[in-house]
């Protein structure tokens, strides 16, 4: 779904096993299944980015995080 344009505030509908949603309520200790099952997802959006971020930090070329350049390895 790379790359799909959405509105902003667009809504979606889904239908989710009634076990798994008391479930995510329990864990998240938000008593409201729509409320509970959002901020699980937007948890784990977060959770996404975050570690996007890392592994591009991770990858880098030393060369462009400290503006020193590297030896050639090999």
């Amino acid at each position: 779904m790379e790359g799909a344009a959405v509105a902003q505030g667009a809504k979606v509908a889904v239908s989710l096993d009634a076990e798994l949603v008391v479930e995510v309520m329990v864990l998240a200790g938000i008593g409201s299944p729509q409320d509970a099952v959002e901020a699980v997802v937007r948890d784990y959006v977060a959770r996404g980015h975050r570690t996007e971020a890392r592994v591009q930090l991770r990858d880098e070329p030393r060369q462009s995080r400290d503006g020193v350049p590297q030896p050639p390895q090999g």
